[in-house]
């Protein structure tokens, strides 16, 4: 259905992407020319888009938090004034579902459960995060005792049924969500893993109710009640709230071809997304993972990790030569145990509010300015931001702010953060530099979770900064935790919307399997993976996948006898020595001998995207120049060129030369610090006894 264009101009939404007047003119619908990676985050919205010619462009606008669309379709209007839709292929990158949940904006949910299972949800595993703590609080329930149902049924683990699912109950059931006025709901009962007969049978009587229905044995096959429960209640929850968005974006776009971007590092078809929604939940900082783990590996570098610091949070994970997937994220301390990047997220970005407590102690986040009213800086924020911290000091230049494209504010930064420095009795240059100290304070905690506190040193990796405010906080965070070596990538502004761009299409399926000694059941597993894996070419043929061109990696989830939980090891016929070269690695000690026994099967399937590496470099719209256009030239002689500004350090005011990044890259030669390193979308401060070296399009900070 097309939008319509009167509901446009009242609501304010830019126009979608004009489309060419004469259909001949525009390759053919179904051969998209055009590869679009959009990152929409709580300040900006990122495009990077590829052409079939590996021609890149980049561009970045506020995002609009009330309709996220809104600043998808403005950025693209500005990127491509005259785009055909029909040529357009999107990867979309979206946090409506994650803002929703958060929010507690979702859909008005049921849950249909097992009878006598009906506080499942609030008793949970009774785990404290913190338990001395006399004050802890609950988080906001998703949904109220009162929309939970419970039905008469039971199945016992191996699939039995011991009491039968009568249609009196699901008549029951058809009642209850009328009752409730229930625009989705969800179904988790006892064992369905085993058997789903009977989840199966309540969706098909409430079909022609018109809700949105998720059962658990869809979406998560597997045993532990609580985690399979709460993964698909919150399923459920956002799934009506992503597929309207989705809906609407795909209309206005009428004739693109839309992905989503799921929080597995992967894509897959918009189409039905909304059965699908909790796989987007780490939709953004997915992207731009799966993009550093891509580059690392093309520039020999194995062990990474990743720092993504935007305007709203800071997201970080780690790669010890390999990407890391967790099945234990929570979400406001709900499970979601689906695979997903492991990936730990704080309230830490450039537009992170500074704040004083009650104690008279100066805090940074997690709350955050946002893009309205945004920084100070940005013309229309009160509260001093880290942002407003950065440009306070010198190390951001008002004039390259986007390119020049955004008008930023400096006058107004002064007066507020000298009243900040105040209520706590300090400069106002000693209060920017302590909020920027904060700030850091909590990145490098981030940092250690997922380094020291799993076993792993920081020395022993080349952080990889991206995202619009890391170039500003990189040697600092480095400086801190002893990191050698950053990484920071040509797209680093627009990093994550060039890990979608480049994103391949992933399924994912998973099964209970239980079995004990099973180290002398080969066939038996195998046969096992052979069926999980043809499903996996069922669902492709379903999304109108090509599956001849589809990989599948099988893995299986295993523990010794006795333990509480498993390992997850890659399937082959080897998999058991896997399996104890795991367990040794993670606790120092592996009992050869002993039974092993399996409890569930995975397969994982990608179909490679016809997307460029990552070693072209943009220089913006309208310019798009492959490293070996970039003209040679001395480095001593564009250092010659640029002019030095004052900047703040915690030493003092230094005076430090301000150069252009594609400087630096034609000089082919380092730049020690003190410098300011500019590019349109991120800008770079390189500290006294750091300097930066060209590697291609990128650009390496080592300590001198």
């Amino acid at each position: 259905m097309k939008p319509d264009p009167d509901k446009a101009k009242r609501s304010g939404s830019p126009k979608a992407p004009k489309v060419h007047a004469d259909p001949g003119d525009a390759p053919a619908s179904g051969n998209p020319v055009l590869r679009v990676g959009v990152d929409t985050g709580g300040t900006f919205t990122d495009i990077f888009a590829m052409d079939d010619q590996g021609r890149q462009r980049r561009w970045k606008v506020l995002s609009t938090p009330d309709d996220p669309a809104r600043a998808i379709l403005q950025g693209m209007t500005e990127l491509f004034p005259e785009l055909d839709p029909s040529c357009l292929e999107m990867v979309h990158g979206t946090t409506v579902g994650t803002n929703a949940f958060l929010e507690r904006k979702g859909a008005r949910t049921v849950l249909l459960t097992t009878l006598g299972f009906e506080d499942a949800l609030w008793i949970g595993r009774q785990a404290r995060p913190r338990l001395y703590d006399l004050m802890a609080t609950r988080q906001p329930e998703v949904i109220s005792r009162e929309q939970v149902l419970g039905v008469k049924e039971r199945i016992n683990w191996k699939g039995d049924i011991l009491t039968r699912l009568l249609p009196g109950e699901i008549s029951r059931a058809r009642d209850f969500c009328l009752a409730h006025g229930a625009e989705s709901a969800a179904v988790c009962l006892l064992h369905s893993y085993a058997n789903s007969m009977h989840e199966e049978a309540i969706r098909t009587g409430l079909e022609d109710l018109g809700i949105h229905v998720s059962i658990s044995s869809d979406v998560l096959p597997e045993f532990r009640e609580f985690e399979r429960l709460s993964t698909t209640l919150i399923n459920a929850y956002l799934g009506p709230v992503v597929g309207r968005y989705v809906d609407q974006l795909q209309a206005a776009l009428s004739g693109a071809r839309i992905l989503i971007q799921q929080s597995n590092g992967g894509c897959r078809p918009a189409r039905g997304i909304g059965s699908q929604a909790v796989h987007t939940l780490l939709s953004g900082p997915a992207g731009g993972v799966q993009a550093a783990w891509r580059l690392g590996r093309d520039l020999g570098i194995n062990n990474i990790i990743t720092l993504d610091m935007g305007g709203t949070s800071t997201d970080v994970s780690l790669c010890p030569g390999h990407l890391t997937f967790t099945r234990d994220y929570k979400i406001q301390g709900f499970p979601v145990a689906v695979p997903i990047l492991d990936i730990h997220t704080v309230g830490a970005g450039g537009g992170s509010i500074a704040w004083v407590d009650e104690g008279g102690m100066l805090m940074v986040g997690p709350r955050s300015a946002g893009a309205d009213p945004g920084p100070v800086c940005y013309g229309k924020g009160e509260r001093i931001t880290v942002t407003d911290a950065n440009l306070f000091l010198g190390r951001l230049q008002p004039e390259s702010f986007l390119g020049g494209r955004m008008k930023i504010f400096p006058e107004r930064v002064g007066p507020r953060m000298e009243k900040l420095g105040r209520l706590i009795g300090l400069s106002p240059e000693e209060t920017a530099i302590g909020i920027i100290r904060l700030v850091d304070i909590n990145m490098v905690q981030a940092l250690r979770a997922v380094s020291v506190e799993r076993g792993y040193d920081p020395r022993d990796f080349v952080l990889v900064c991206f995202g619009g405010a890391a170039g500003l906080h990189a040697a600092g965070l480095a400086d801190a935790l002893q990191i050698k070596k950053i990484l920071l990538p040509s797209m680093a502004g627009v990093f994550s919307a060039h890990g979608m761009a480049i994103a391949d299409l992933s399924l994912h399926k998973s099964m209970a399997f239980f079995t004990r000694q099973a180290q002398t059941r080969y066939s038996e597993l195998r046969e096992a993976v052979n069926r999980l894996v043809s499903g996996c070419y069922e669902e492709a043929s379903r999304l109108g996948l090509r599956a001849d061109s589809m990989g599948i990696k099988a893995h299986v989830d295993a523990r010794y006898q006795g333990q509480s939980y498993e390992l997850t090891v890659p399937w082959s016929r080897d998999w058991v020595d896997a399996f104890i070269q795991e367990h040794q690695r993670l606790y120092g000690y592996a009992i050869r001998g002993r039974d092993i026994e399996v409890t569930a099967i995975r397969a994982r399937a990608l179909l490679s995207a016809q997307g460029s590496r990552l070693k072209v470099q943009s220089t913006g719209p309208g310019t798009c120049l492959a490293e070996s256009t970039h003209s040679a030239a001395p480095c001593s002689k564009i250092a010659g060129q640029g002019m030095r500004v004052p900047v703040y350090f915690e030493a003092g005011k230094t005076e430090t030369l301000m150069i252009y990044r594609k400087e630096v890259e034609r000089g082919k030669a380092a730049v020690s610090g003190p410098a300011l390193i500019l590019d349109d979308f991120t800008t770079i401060l390189v500290p006294p006894d750091w300097r930066i070296t060209p590697q291609g399009p990128h650009l390496l900070m080592e300590r001198i």
